[in-house]
């Protein structure tokens, strides 16, 4: 009743005609459409990859699924350490300590190249063993050659990362927004290239895509390391520059140590998560190869609608540092609400559209049956549990913007781990049907949304934050 009665009063005060709570959406939007925008990109490379080698077969895509799956957890836990670098940079912007900002990018930088280095040689290592996951011999044999190639990639892909969150921060987006959309349109060119063989080059199939991946994202962090370089809104919190400590300084481990305390937390609460998508995608592995070809359709779809309420957690992450930064503690409340609803309301348009349009959106990605059947039935479970996912998204960013990690990384691996995946694995695997991995991963969803929702609550209760 206690929660009930909570969530009714967090209603009841968005919906007076406020102009702060106006201008709070308002603001947290202007900063999150770049990031969207930025998000969506990223996630438009792995469409264009699923839509292009979906058209050389359905193993191809089934190896691409199990590919990215494999590359995401070294991805998420990369991107989960280095989150101090957005959260914390904020909070010294909004304090105005420039060099505080610049020491968060440096020591961030260091920590994406050694966590690159060492993903890529976990992903490579696990290349040389796909057997050990149970998929389909002719998925492991199409994917290994591919799934070395974008593990090469995932160097190029954190320090990109860390300069993408540096540059939002400080409240730059759109640089960061321009160049990896752009970075899209040349995976998209190189794909055409190398998967099929056109200007002369090989046909490469699969392994064509992986290039792809690794050349475009290499270029986009040199033209963002460029781009940062020689903007002079960012002059006063870029490394070397002033009084700032110069780029090859000796590393300042008490700064990693306070950078970790924040990503470690934010980095188990990402990979649980993740983990649980993860395994989600090895349980449909197991009912077969067209199962988990129509997953990664349909799991690219929410995906893409995700970027959204993910764009806007990541502003409020941003937003509530700035704020406790400046010391403007009456407006926390105020600022993660007014997103959080704002998010799953833009959810609810998506779940709309995949329940009206679901067969001719997975249309696009294949002309095989029995797959975009199926694809289109996930979609509808995904429409429902987006509405959460968006929800939990940006309340997971309030409560970074908090610096308030621990507790919410226990509650995800509860919900995930605990809850969704056993759901899943009775409903799915065990009764031979995807439908039910897809169910236990929306009430793992459900409660992740109430409870992080609840803690942010208390957590900006009078006093407490």
């Amino acid at each position: 009743m206690r929660l009930q009665t909570e969530i009714r009063e967090c209603a009841d005060y968005l919906s007076m005609p406020s102009v702060s709570t106006f201008t709070e959406i308002r603001r947290t939007l202007a900063l999150a459409f770049p990031i969207i925008i930025g998000h969506l990109g990223q996630m438009l490379m792995g469409i264009a990859d699923s839509v292009m080698i979906g058209r050389v077969g359905t193993v191809p895509l089934a190896a691409s699924a199990f590919g990215h799956s494999l590359f995401t957890i070294s991805f998420i836990l990369g991107v989960g350490l280095l989150m101090a670098v957005s959260v914390l940079g904020a909070r010294a912007h909004g304090a105005g300590k420039s060099a505080d900002c610049a020491e968060y990018l440096r020591h961030g930088m260091i920590m994406a190249a050694v966590l690159g280095a060492g993903g890529a040689l976990l992903i490579y290592g696990m290349s040389l063993k796909l057997e050990i996951f149970g998929q389909p011999a002719e998925v492991n044999a199409a994917g290994e050659t591919y799934i070395q190639i974008i593990a090469l990639s995932l160097v190029p892909t954190l320090i990109f990362q860390t300069l993408r969150q540096y540059s939002e921060a400080l409240g730059f987006p759109w640089g960061a927004m321009g160049i990896l959309l752009a970075s899209v349109a040349l995976n998209v060119v190189l794909n055409w290239v190398l998967i099929y063989g056109n200007l002369g080059a090989p046909a490469l199939g699969l392994d064509g895509a992986g290039w792809a991946t690794l050349i475009s994202r290499t270029v986009a962090v040199v033209g963002l390391w460029i781009w940062l370089r020689h903007r002079k809104s960012v002059t006063r919190e870029w490394p070397g520059r002033g009084e700032n400590t110069a780029w090859w300084a000796p590393v300042v481990w008490s700064r990693i140590r306070v950078m970790l305390r924040i990503g470690v937390p934010a980095a188990g609460q990402l990979m649980f998560e993740a983990g649980a998508f993860v395994s989600a995608a090895m349980m449909v592995g197991w009912i077969g190869t067209v199962p988990l070809a129509a997953h990664q359709i349909a799991l690219s779809c929410a995906s893409a609608t995700f970027m959204i309420p993910l764009g806007i957690g990541l502003a409020t992450a941003i937003r509530i540092g700035r704020a406790v930064g400046e010391g403007r503690l009456d407006a926390l409340r105020r600022i993660g609400f007014s997103s959080i609803f704002t998010a799953m309301g833009f959810a609810v348009v998506f779940t709309l559209v995949f329940v009206f349009g679901g067969s001719l959106i997975v249309s696009g990605f294949t002309h095989e049956a029995d797959v975009a059947k199926l694809a289109a039935q996930l979609l509808i479970i995904a429409a429902i549990f987006q509405i959460f996912d968006g929800g939990q998204a940006v309340a997971s960013g309030a409560l970074r913007g908090l610096t308030d990690v621990k507790i919410p990384t226990v509650i995800t691996f509860i919900t995930y781990w605990l809850m969704a995946l056993p759901t899943a694995y009775f409903l799915g695997v065990q009764r031979n049907d995807p439908h039910g991995v897809w169910i236990g991963l929306a009430v793992g969803l459900a409660f992740t949304y109430m409870l992080l929702s609840w803690r942010f609550y208390r957590k900006t209760e009078p006093g407490s934050a």
